[in-house]
């Protein structure tokens, strides 16, 4: 799974600091506690300060302070009992002056056998999703919400096809797309006039695939083309560029491909982002008004051959949705 390093840092000052304030809350609750039984706090002072020292000698003498522990334990079964029995009077539980670990995987590490936790997958997924909602209505814009309502039942000749009919395709492909998405997914081409459902369908699918922990990232093709331009003259580097998080993220969505200014330089780029994650099995959605033939003349038979070869095309056709609801305000 390819970690987006800016997403990852503040998933982790998140956690982080949630789990400072569990550990806030816990020593208010201790200090409750104590000031009503101060003997509680006596009997958790000499546990503890028992504890150090058997553990320390342990360890100095290079063996498992385990068994130390347990010898710990049974040492201090009368402090143990009367610290059950004083919190018994008060009406609490006996581990409540005890720190629980929210995970009880990882001990709130927010990592586990060296790889990242599901708990702080959790984080990640949510900081994730914040990160997409700047650019995508993920509230408005989802596989639920979709509606086939807008597109007509109309045969139409040329593709032998109705519109509904067409989108009910392309709109089970990218739920299936969404929910089973990993390593094998493939690419996407979402290809069609203005106003058919690519953005929303591209943002359902970012909504889903992002909140199970999968980085995403989404953006225009002009502003992706201004990042690698950035990246040429020097003035961005480091694995968390934009360039960086564009080539190793698990799920790139470029949209609008086809109306920034084509150049050279452009084509080139295209090409590498193609080429690239192609090579390194990353999924890529590349949306477009622009047909197939048409990718080929502005960009290059290259890239038009990689598309036809290596993705999955999902035409869209019908009216603009867009037109269809204005006119009914």
């Amino acid at each position: 799974m390819g970690w987006d390093g800016k997403v990852m840092r503040r998933a982790l000052q998140r956690f982080q600091e949630d789990r400072r304030q569990r550990e806030e809350r816990l020593e208010e609750r201790r200090e409750k506690i104590f000031a009503r039984q101060p003997r509680l706090r006596e009997i958790d002072r000499e546990l503890r300060a028992t504890m150090s020292r058997i553990i320390a000698t342990a360890l100095r003498r290079g063996t498992d302070p385990r068994p130390a522990v347990e010898l710990l334990k049974a040492e201090n079964l009368s402090l143990q009992k009367e610290k059950r029995e004083l919190l018994e009077q008060m009406g609490l539980p006996e581990d409540c002056l005890e720190e629980k670990p929210a995970c009880p995987l990882c001990g709130d590490s927010g990592y586990r056998n060296g790889a990242v936790c599901r708990c702080l997958r959790q984080y990640y997924a949510r900081e994730q999703q914040r990160e997409l909602s700047r650019m995508l209505d993920l509230r408005g814009q989802s596989f639920e919400t979709f509606s086939l309502d807008w597109y007509s039942e109309e045969c139409d000749p040329a593709l032998g096809i109705s519109a509904r009919e067409n989108m009910d395709w392309v709109y089970r492909t990218c739920r299936r797309y969404a929910g089973q998405f990993g390593p094998e997914s493939g690419s996407l081409l979402l290809t069609g006039d203005p106003g058919l459902g690519k953005t929303f369908l591209s943002a359902a699918i970012a909504r889903e695939v992002s909140g199970e922990g999968w980085s995403v990232v989404y953006d225009t093709a002009g502003h992706i083309f201004e990042s690698f331009e950035a990246k040429k003259f020097g003035r961005e580097e480091g694995e968390d560029s934009d360039v960086g998080r564009i080539l190793r993220c698990d799920l790139l969505i470029l949209d609008d491909l086809g109306t920034e200014m084509t150049t050279a330089f452009v084509q080139s780029a295209l090409y590498q982002i193609i080429n690239g994650r192609l090579l390194e099995r990353r999924a890529t959605i590349l949306s477009t008004n622009l047909r197939l033939e048409e990718l080929g003349r502005r960009y290059s038979p290259q890239i038009a051959s990689r598309l036809e070869g290596e993705y999955q095309i999902l035409p869209f056709f019908g009216e603009d949705i867009r037109k269809l609801k204005k006119e009914q305000e």
